[in-house]
């Protein structure tokens, strides 16, 4: 006898952490892109995580080179206090947030 699908509850955005996350930085190459900052706050972020042709974050497939730990699980980014704007204005729960966390599979 086969089983009606169960339908799983929406999670709440405000138990999503960043720091066991890390969606947004995985998403895509052409997301982390410098957009607002001027050429001193891109010369602040260690040049080896900076794709200077395409101006944005260096990425290794679609994830930010500066992404340190696992998707889902435990992430952390290591320029965090020089990270480019598009990368501070991202929230939990936002819809860039949402989109990113369905890319990966996690709750949402």
């Amino acid at each position: 006898m086969s089983q009606a699908p169960t339908s799983q509850a929406p999670a709440d955005p405000a138990t999503f952490s960043c720091q066991a996350c890390g969606a947004c930085c995985a998403y895509s190459a052409e997301w982390p892109r410098f957009s607002t900052e001027d050429d001193a706050d891109i010369a602040r972020i260690p040049v080896s995580y900076v794709d200077d042709p395409a101006g944005r974050m260096r990425c290794e497939g679609e994830r930010c080179s500066a992404l340190d730990g696992r998707i889902g699980e435990r992430v952390a980014c290591k320029v965090y206090a020089v990270r480019p704007e598009v990368c501070r204005t991202c929230e939990p729960g936002d819809p860039e947030c949402l989109i990113a966390r369905r890319h990966h599979g996690l709750p949402v």
